[in-house]
C-alpha cells in the first residue's frame, strides 16, 4: 500500500509535449511537490495544523455531514452511468494524458469512498460494488488529483445529467482540510487576507504607496490629474480589485481610474480589503464565507453607494453568491453585485462614453478574448466583456466557439495551481488555450482574470505562441480621450 506523504503532483515532463502522470509505486520523492501547509497559516484560518490522529473516522464523518448539508452533492454521487461525454473535456487531461484526470476517474475516487461507507452493497460486498476504502493509498490519490482540477466546470457543460464535478472536487478539498491535509498555496493566501486584507501579503502603507505611484506616473505622461483614491470615505464606488492588478497588471488599475476620471465618478479602493480574489473557494466553505465577508464590511465602514468587483474570476465567482453568503445587500445601489465589464457595458449602453473612446489607439493588436472558467461558466459574464473589446478596438476575432463561453477552458491555473512547484501540470493545462490562440492568429488575448493574465503569458511562451495577455479594461484604458 502507499504511503501518503504529502508531495506528488506530477512528475517532471515532456516527452514529445505530453507530459507524464505520476507513478504512485514509484519514489513519491522523485515527483514535483506541492508543498503542505504550514501550522503558522492553517491555525490562524481554523484548520487542523497538521493530519488529525484519527483522520480516516473523521473523513468519512466529515463526508457524511456534506452529504447532508449538500443534496446536490449526493445526487452527483449516484446518478453517473460512467458514460464517458466527460472523460476528452478537462484540460489536464488533454495535456497530460493522465486517465485520472478524466473528469469522471477523478469523481471516481470519491465515489468509491462514498459507495464503501454510505451505501449497503459497499458497506457489505465492497469489491463487487467498487467501493474502496478511505486509506493511505486513497488519500493519496485525492491528493494529488483533486489538486489538479482547477473547479473550473467545463466537464459539466458536457455531462447529459449535469453532474456538477467542481462541487465533487470541493467536496475532496473541504474533507482533506478538514483532517488535517492541505497546500500551501491556498492557506497561505486565505491567511495573507486576514493579516493584510490581501492576498499577496501586502501593507496598507505599500498599497497606497503604489497608488501614489501611479498618480505620479500618470501625471508625467498624460498631464491628467488622475487619482487612485484610497480609503475614501462616502465615495460613490467601492472598487475591490485583485491586489495583482495595482503591482503587477498595472495597466488595469490604470484602466480603472482612467474610465472613473473620464466618467467623473468618486471611486475608492480600500486598506481593509484591497483584495477581491477569494481562495476560500479552492479551500472549505466557511474560509469562503469569511473572505468575502471583508468586502461588504469594507464597503459599510467606507459608506460607499456601490461595490464593482474588478478583473478577477474567482472573486467574482465568490461575489455572485454575496447575498446568500453575506447578505443582505439592500444598501448598495444596485443591491446585487456588479462587475467591472458590467459597470462599463451599462455606461456603454446609456451614451457615457461617446465621442470619448478613440479605439484606433488599439490598432496594433488583433484581439481574441478568454472567458475566465469562473465568470463564464459560474458568473454567466459572456457579452459584456466582449462589448467593452469592441468598444475599444477595430479588429476582434473570436476563438473556434467549441473554446469560448461555456466552452471555455481554463488557462491552467485555477483552484490554487499557480505555483511554481506544479508548473508542469499548469503547463499542460494551458495548452488548449494556447492552440485555440495559435490557430486564430491573435497578437493580443484580453481577460478579466487576475490568475489567468498570471499564468497565460507563461502558456503562450511555453507552448511558443505570440501574443501578449492583458486586461479588457486596460483595452478600454489605453482608447479613452482624456
Amino acid at each position: 500500500m502507499a504511503k501518503f506523504d504529502e508531495t506528488p503532483i506530477l512528475k517532471d515532463p515532456a516527452v514529445n509535449g505530453i507530459l507524464k502522470p505520476p507513478d504512485l509505486r514509484e519514489d513519491a520523492s522523485a515527483g514535483v511537490k506541492c508543498w503542505p501547509s504550514k501550522p503558522k497559516d492553517t491555525v490562524q484560518i481554523d484548520l487542523p495544523p497538521e493530519r488529525v490522529p484519527d483522520w480516516q473516522a473523521r473523513g468519512v464523518a466529515k463526508l457524511g455531514e456534506l452529504l447532508e448539508k449538500n443534496k446536490a452533492l449526493r445526487v452527483f454521487m449516484d446518478i453517473c452511468v460512467r458514460c464517458g461525454a466527460c472523460a476528452d473535456k478537462c484540460q489536464f487531461y488533454l495535456g497530460t494524458g493522465d486517465p485520472h484526470n478524466m473528469p469522471v476517474a477523478r469523481a471516481e475516487l470519491l465515489r468509491a469512498v462514498y459507495r464503501r461507507y454510505f451505501t449497503p452493497g459497499g458497506r457489505w460486498f465492497p469489491q463487487a460494488n467498487n467501493a474502496a476504502d478511505f486509506d493511505e493509498e486513497m488519500l493519496a490519490l485525492w491528493y494529488t488529483y483533486f489538486y489538479q482540477c482547477s473547479e473550473c466546470r467545463r466537464c459539466s457543460v458536457f455531462c447529459p445529467y449535469g453532474i456538477d464535478t467542481a462541487e465533487i472536487t470541493t467536496a475532496a478539498r473541504e474533507i482533506m482540510c478538514a483532517i488535517g491535509v492541505s497546500t500551501k498555496y491556498v492557506t497561505e493566501v486565505v491567511a495573507k487576507v486576514y493579516e493584510h486584507g490581501n492576498n499577496l501579503g501586502i501593507p496598507p502603507a505599500a498599497w497606497k504607496d503604489n497608488c501614489e505611484f501611479l498618480e505620479d506616473d500618470l501625471l508625467e505622461q498624460t498631464g491628467a490629474p488622475i487619482k487612485f483614491p484610497v480609503d475614501d470615505q462616502g465615495a460613490d464606488v467601492l472598487l475591490v480589485p485583485p491586489s495583482a492588478d495595482n503591482f503587477a497588471n498595472t495597466d488595469t488599475m490604470i484602466g480603472y481610474a482612467k474610465l472613473f476620471h473620464v466618467l467623473g465618478v468618486r471611486w475608492t479602493t480600500s486598506t481593509y480589503c484591497n483584495e477581491g480574489g477569494n481562495f476560500g473557494l479552492f479551500l472549505n466553505y466557511a474560509n469562503l464565507k469569511k473572505v468575502n465577508k471583508r468586502i461588504v464590511d469594507a464597503a459599510r465602514m467606507l459608506g460607499v453607494k456601490t461595490i464593482i468587483w474588478g478583473e478577477c474570476g474567482h472573486a467574482w465567482k465568490a461575489g455572485i453568491l454575496t447575498p446568500t453568503l453575506n447578505g443582505p445587500m439592500d444598501m448598495f445601489d444596485p443591491p446585487y453585485p456588479y462587475h467591472i465589464c458590467q459597470y462599463v457595458a451599462d455606461m456603454l449602453r446609456r451614451g457615457a462614453f461617446d465621442g470619448k473612446i478613440d479605439k484606433s489607439a488599439n490598432d496594433q493588436y488583433l484581439v481574441t478574448y478568454h472567458d475566465p472558467c469562473n465568470p463564464a461558466r459560474a458568473g454567466q459574464l459572456l457579452e459584456e466583456p466582449r462589448e467593452v473589446v469592441r468598444a475599444s478596438c477595430n479588429r476582434f476575432i473570436e476563438m473556434p466557439a467549441d473554446t469560448i463561453r461555456e466552452k471555455t477552458f481554463c488557462c491552467g491555473a485555477g483552484g490554487g495551481l499557480l505555483t511554481d512547484e506544479v508548473m508542469p501540470i499548469r503547463m499542460a493545462g494551458g495548452k488548449p488555450r494556447a492552440m485555440a490562440v495559435k490557430h486564430v492568429k491573435a497578437n493580443y488575448l484580453a481577460t478579466p482574470c487576475a490568475i489567468c493574465k498570471a499564468q497565460l503569458p507563461e502558456v503562450m511562451k511555453y507552448w511558443d505562441v505570440p501574443a501578449e495577455v492583458g486586461g479588457v479594461v486596460q483595452l478600454l484604458g489605453n482608447a479613452l480621450k482624456l
